[in-house]
């Protein structure tokens, strides 16, 4: 336990929680006496979570199945839980949705301990978010992790059915099969939109393309739980034809998991071009994604 890091950030009201590959970014919004019993209840959790997902990372690192589960930690049967739903589909496993199940078993414990206005936990880019009636958040969504720029702006409010947002792209922390630079996601809950931005930005792709750069993810992570799978590496600069052509191919899976209730909006960027789904059917905000920079969450 000693080896986690918990410390108030300099600006005082955020809390940073650190174990191994665990990062998070902690806010809440309440009386003074309900954010540190928030704060301490985040702190308590946080030290046992990555003992527990240690103790059963064979079975995480392996194909997720559609009905069976034989995993038994709260976090881990919840990043199973998120991934299932595409299981049938496609090769996942529960890992793809770590980062938004942890966030979510964060948020849960500060939720329980105190009653909060507002709150997120943000892994990484993979937040939980907590709204009281009335309250919102503002979040600004980057393009490239390595060379941030906003290019898009979403409004939450208490009655949109949005508590997690996620983004993935192959220049993320993560593998990414296909070739986006972000496709951030807004989902019922943050271990979905994890999982859910995984699929997405995996169908960004350009299939055969020589230009792409492949490798398998083994030759660059021995223990990675996508085995010899081929993961991007680089992409080069393509024609609007083809960026049209991968982007549709991302659209069309973001259009069937909304479909399916599984996501509520997603953005999917690729050299410089963008398409939003969620917003012609979504009654988050009149416009849900504006470019107009604004006080927000930075995301991705």
């Amino acid at each position: 336990m000693a080896r986690a890091h918990i410390a108030l950030l300099p600006d005082g009201r955020r809390l940073h929680l650190q174990d191994g590959p665990i990062d998070l970014i902690v806010e809440a919004w309440a009386g003074r006496a309900d954010v540190e019993a928030a704060y301490r209840a985040a702190a308590e959790r946080f030290v046992t979570i990555l003992d527990e997902l240690c103790a059963e990372l064979p079975l995480l690192r392996t194909a997720a199945h559609p009905v069976r589960n034989e995993l038994t930690g709260i976090v881990a049967q919840r990043m199973q839980k998120a991934v299932a739903s595409f299981s049938k589909q496609i090769f996942i496993t529960p890992m793809a949705a770590v980062a938004g199940a942890v966030a979510e078993e964060i948020l849960g414990a500060m939720t329980a301990a105190a009653p909060l206005a507002r709150a997120y936990v943000n892994n990484g880019g993979d937040i939980a978010l907590h709204l009281a009636p009335g309250e919102s958040f503002k979040i600004a969504m980057i393009d490239r992790p390595d060379r941030p720029s906003l290019f898009g702006t979403a409004t939450i409010g208490h009655e949109a059915p949005v508590r997690g947002i996620a983004t993935s792209g192959w220049r993320g922390r993560s593998f990414s099969l296909g070739i986006a630079d972000a496709v951030t996601v807004l989902a019922p809950g943050a271990a979905m939109a994890d999982a859910a931005a995984t699929v997405i930005a995996n169908a960004v792709d350009l299939p055969g393309h020589r230009g792409i750069l492949r490798l398998p993810a083994t030759d660059l992570q021995p223990d990675s739980d996508l085995g010899p799978r081929l993961v991007t590496r680089h992409v080069p600069e393509l024609t609007q034809g083809q960026i049209a052509a991968a982007l549709d191919a991302g659209q069309a899976t973001a259009l069937s998991l909304q479909a399916r209730s599984l996501i509520v909006a997603a953005a999917l960027h690729l050299q410089g071009q963008t398409r939003f789904i969620g917003i012609a059917s979504d009654a988050i905000v009149p416009q849900l994604f504006n470019p107009a920079p604004m006080k927000a969450i930075a995301h991705a």
